[in-house]
């Protein structure tokens, strides 16, 4: 069995192999969305072929809409030459439940699958035609935050970014500037409306995705590429709108069993590739079965009936108050406690490490005990039901192939966020006291730990790469498992980085509580795991 469209004819052969195939016409799909475009999507990777395709294609088979989406990816053309065309933009979901089954189905949403560089003309001439059609209701995007990013560390523009300001329009590299000259030809066109959805997993990320277009167009505007008309357009959110969103959806990298499965049952060419941009990816996709998105309804061109696919379609405060129960308590700061401690105990797996009691406690105690008392209820989403799934199914789930490695990624950019908010919170309520915090401490200071580069057992270990790793480790420079005096003097300037914690650790009354607990971490082999029985025996 193969994957495209005259693959699909056998449909016996794959519904006999357990895979649910569309319940609409293909080829009627891709007229259709030929004739009159109303969804682009910037980002061709698995989050986006694992959720967000699937929600229009929920939509095609209940009759709703008739055209699908066109798929644009910006930095990795690769996905599109050999993940997409080969398989008629169609693509195996694999939904892996925490029994072990399988659920499989054909997504067959996307229309078309586009490179969106100026090396391949034919493909942005597609683009701009797409724009210039008033018919276009949304371009959406998951091109992860660097996408968004215009600067580097130091604050200075990207040279590929100054470039882009002084050529214009015509010559664009940067994804945004590319964004930003699509909507010129749109307006040029017929100025019709048009809004722009950040689902990337970050905070305020449709602020970030229009600070940036808007960086690019005023930039433009004084290099005399675009009128002041023009600049007007795109900062009328009546005209183009930017909705904040909030998604969460744990897609990792294609899994061997699952590949295995699915030659098994007869599907052909399902082995993952390594693109020339290194991504690791698959004609299939295997990802866990909850799902979340939440998304502002700013949409001034109208849109798909998202809530018949199980989006909440809300307002700005709704969407702010999700991501922050999310980011802040219910999921991602359980995850980065897992990941560094998971480094340093040697795990390879999130799930393995939900089997570990002193870990399974950890972030039982820094969610239930220490994040809930000041949780943001965002009212369409419980916080107890979902910190629950989190720790009950999604984390413990063997068939979720997630890494601590992975998710250790950036965590300088992560912790201020995911533990400062919830210890700025304490310190702004009367009735708690943040120097009572001890778990979230606890993650702090194993992250630190894990900044030594050295395992639990004391053999060297290649820490996940991080904007501020260099930085940090010089400040902790001669700091030496086994020997927690060499600690000394280097903690103070650290915690009271604001920037990095969102919070003065020091006045907040935590720094010698987490200096102790790091000494503890660094007493030798081995003190990783006494100091979690130390302070997880209860």
């Amino acid at each position: 069995m193969k994957l495209c469209y005259e693959g699909l004819k056998d449909r016996a052969a794959w519904e006999a192999a357990g895979v649910a195939l569309p319940q609409f016409d293909w080829k009627e799909m891709c007229a259709a969305t030929a004739a009159e475009p109303t969804w682009v999507h910037f980002g061709a990777g698995n989050i986006f072929r694992g959720f967000i395709a699937l929600l229009q294609q929920s939509l095609l088979e209940q009759g709703l809409v008739k055209g699908g989406i066109v798929a644009a990816d910006t930095f990795d053309y690769d996905i599109i030459e050999k993940i997409y065309t080969p398989f008629d933009h169609m693509t195996l979901m694999v939904s892996l439940l925490p029994d072990g089954s399988m659920e499989k189905e054909v997504v067959a949403s996307i229309a078309e699958g586009l490179r969106a560089g100026n090396a391949f003309p034919e493909d942005m001439d597609a683009l701009k035609r797409i724009f210039r059609n008033p018919s276009l209701q949304m371009a959406s995007f998951t091109i992860t935050e660097k996408g968004y990013a215009l600067k580097n560390i130091q604050g200075d523009f990207f040279p590929f970014v100054e470039a882009d300001f002084k050529n214009g329009p015509s010559n664009c590299s940067h994804a945004m500037s590319m964004v930003a000259s699509l909507l010129l030809e749109r307006f040029n066109a017929c100025a019709a409306p048009v809004a722009m959805v950040s689902m990337d997993n970050c905070s305020h990320n449709g602020e970030k995705l229009r600070s940036s277009v808007m960086t690019v167009v005023e930039k433009w505007l004084e290099n005399g590429f675009v009128s002041q008309e023009f600049v007007a357009w795109v900062q009328d959110e009546t005209k183009v709108s930017f909705p904040w969103s909030m998604i969460d959806k744990i897609t990792p990298r294609p899994a061997k069993v699952v590949e295995e499965s699915l030659a098994a049952a007869g599907i052909e060419n399902m082995a993952p590739i390594v693109t020339s941009k290194n991504t690791f990816i698959a004609p299939f996709v295997n990802a866990e079965q909850p799902q979340y998105l939440v998304v502002e309804d700013r949409f001034p061109n109208g849109r798909p009936p998202l809530e018949k696919a199980g989006v909440y379609m809300t307002d700005r405060d709704t969407v702010n108050n999700t991501e922050k129960m999310k980011v802040t308590t219910c999921l991602n700061p359980l995850h980065t406690a897992l990941a560094v401690y998971g480094c340093l105990l040697g795990y390879d797996s999130i799930a393995a490490e939900m089997k570990d009691p002193e870990l399974k406690a950890l972030v039982e105690r820094i969610g239930y005990d220490e994040g809930i008392p000041v949780v943001v209820d965002p009212k369409i989403l419980s916080p107890m039901d979902f910190i629950h799934e989190v720790i009950d199914q999604r984390l413990p789930n063997p068939f979720i192939p997630d890494m601590p490695q992975r998710i250790a990624t950036d965590t300088s950019q992560k912790v201020a966020i995911r533990f400062g908010e919830t210890i700025k919170s304490y310190l702004a309520r009367p009735d708690l006291n943040a120097a009572d915090l001890t778990y979230i401490p606890l993650a702090i200071a194993g992250w630190l730990r894990y900044l030594l580069a050295v395992d639990d057992k004391g053999n060297p270990m290649e820490c996940s790469s991080d904007p501020m790793l260099e930085t940090l480790q010089q400040q902790l420079s001669g700091a030496t498992l086994g020997n927690p005096d060499s600690l000394d003097g280097k903690l103070p300037a650290i915690l009271s980085n604001t920037a990095l914690f969102a919070a003065d650790l020091n006045e907040a009354g935590l720094g010698g509580k987490i200096e102790t607990m790091l000494r503890e971490l660094m007493a030798g082999p081995g003190a990783v795991r006494d100091t979690l029985k130390k302070y997880l025996r209860n």
